[in-house]
């Protein structure tokens, strides 16, 4: 398998595969299958997919439509679109009655930096993980895409998974063991500190962990894929066994990870906290790698803040 793999193109390659063992898999899209790289699904499964051309309302009313008649439907568009113009269409035909519709955000963050902020979705765990019972999942790499995938396939619990647009490095080996729904993953231990990172800032927060451990800092890192339902059980014990949290993801400072993570620590088990991601402002404008830097989302801007945040405990 190929290393650095776009999750979106994880995702296409598993749903095909999938889709071809069952016929009642089917693909919905808004004159996205570029984005998406849905074009061999699409060429070899016509009768399983669905072209709507630039009608994001109509999608998700269409989706849930055909699950009611036992249809497994994955809506796949760029999340930006989704999370805005879909969402009253989610919240009521998707989330309120329940249907097995999964909503796919693709190119989410700011994966479309130079398009500017009419393009970034920094809003979208926020609002989504207020509807009741629906489930909010970032994948870290391509073999926890697959995984995902493949839980997405087997169940018929109503979610929505955000993933970005370029290759990102592998975080880990394999797709078995990479996910379990609403358990976070502990990608390093440490006492001195904990980084709890979602998507593709998961690997930026391995990589400072590793920068720290050489100065003899021990920072824990979790993986938390999934952000509702989250893991309160690993924040607990983050928070009791290393005495600082810092949350790290591609998103607004508000009501994302790090308002989750603050929303249990702050009543059950008070520790200093900082929660990076994009602050109160619009986006700059340019490449992700660019804005990421901008705003100190990389590995040597998330070392300092530990160093920071130690010094508060």
């Amino acid at each position: 398998m190929s290393k650095n793999v776009p999750c979106r193109k994880a995702f296409t390659a598993r749903i095909t595969e999938l889709a071809r063992k069952n016929p009642d898999i089917i693909v919905v899209t808004s004159d996205a299958r570029g984005s998406v790289t849905l074009d061999q699904y699409a060429e070899e499964l016509p009768d399983q997919f669905v072209e709507v051309g630039i009608a994001e309302q109509n999608e998700i009313g269409i989706a849930a439509g055909m699950a009611t008649f036992g249809k497994q439907v994955f809506v796949c568009a760029p999340a930006c679109f989704l999370s805005a113009r879909s969402l009253e269409q989610i919240k009521v035909d998707v989330a309120y009655t329940g249907t097995n519709v999964k909503i796919v955000g693709i190119s989410g963050g700011i994966s479309y930096g130079a398009l500017g902020y009419s393009h970034h979705s920094l809003h979208d765990i926020a609002v989504m993980r207020t509807f009741p019972e629906f489930a909010v999942i970032l994948p870290s790499d391509q073999h926890q895409t697959v995984a995902i995938t493949d839980w997405m396939s087997t169940n018929s619990k109503t979610a929505y998974i955000r993933m970005g647009r370029g290759a990102v490095p592998d975080v880990y080996e394999g797709s078995e063991g990479s996910f379990q729904f609403g358990k976070a993953n502990t990608l390093r231990q440490g006492t001195d500190l904990t980084m709890i990172a979602t998507g593709e800032m998961v690997k930026k927060a391995v990589d400072a962990a590793d920068q720290l451990a050489s100065e003899g800092v021990l920072a824990r890192v979790l993986d938390m894929h999934t952000i509702k339902p989250i893991d309160r059980e690993a924040i607990l014990s983050a928070a009791r066994e290393t005495g600082a949290i810092i949350t790290v993801e591609e998103h607004s400072i508000f009501g994302g990870l790090g308002g989750a993570v603050a929303e249990i620590v702050v009543q059950e088990e008070p520790v200093p906290m900082r929660i990076l991601g994009i602050p109160d402002e619009f986006t700059v404008v340019g490449e992700s790698a660019d804005v990421f830097a901008y705003y100190g989302l990389t590995p040597a801007g998330l070392a300092k803040e530990a160093r920071a945040i130690q010094k508060r405990k």
